[in-house]
């Protein structure tokens, strides 16, 4: 890592493993599709935008490819930055929020090294109220979202799983919380799952 106060990029070779693929790879495709986006259009949708969910979800794939290579994380339509970029102002006028959230996320990389010496300087419980704080109407929206409309069972299974934070076959909880909830829909809740499979 750097010592200085910019970031200094380092390339990163890939080395494919079948058990990487099932550990990895599969949980976070998932992980990525169906809770990231997923929020992502959620909140979009609540603040009334209409996002091309196809084209969304085909650029967040091929721009992972080239992160990939600097060791970033997968591109994705997180709900919780869209849930601050549209929790003011006018609606024609999001995006320019979007502009000014890049240019800082930007800045942000390239002084990553002082900004994380200025992290862990930082309480860590200092960090964990400042981080409640900012989450406090996005995961309201998102509580009476999930628990308002169809499945809400399978809604609390996912967040209780998830909550729960506890791994299986080295697979993170976010996906067991995807597939209990599932699984628990198709029980339970069968007309509103097929309802909402249906799109209706």
């Amino acid at each position: 890592p750097s010592t200085g106060l910019l970031a200094t990029p380092r390339l990163y070779t890939p080395a494919f493993s079948v058990q990487a693929l099932l550990e990895l790879v599969v949980p976070m495709a998932v992980t990525v599709l169906a809770i990231q986006n997923a929020q992502g259009f959620a909140v979009l949708q609540q603040a009334g935008h209409s996002a091309p969910v196809r084209a969304v979800t085909v650029a967040c794939g091929l721009g992972s490819l080239p992160f990939a290579a600097v060791g970033s994380v997968p591109t994705c339509l997180t709900g919780p930055v869209n849930g601050i970029l549209v929790a003011s102002g006018e609606r024609g006028t999001h995006w320019l929020g979007g502009l000014v959230f890049g240019v800082i996320m930007v800045l942000f990389g390239l002084f990553a090294p002082a900004a994380t010496r200025l992290a862990l300087a930082l309480p860590m419980s200092l960090i964990g109220l400042l981080g409640g704080l900012a989450m406090l109407r996005v995961l309201q929206g998102a509580f009476q979202s999930a628990f308002r409309g169809r499945c809400p069972l399978g809604a609390m299974v996912a967040f209780v799983v998830t909550v729960a934070n506890v791994p299986i076959l080295n697979i993170g909880a976010p996906f067991w919380g995807l597939v209990f909830a599932f699984a628990a829909s198709a029980l339970l809740e069968r007309d509103d799952l097929r309802e909402a499979m249906h799109g209706r």
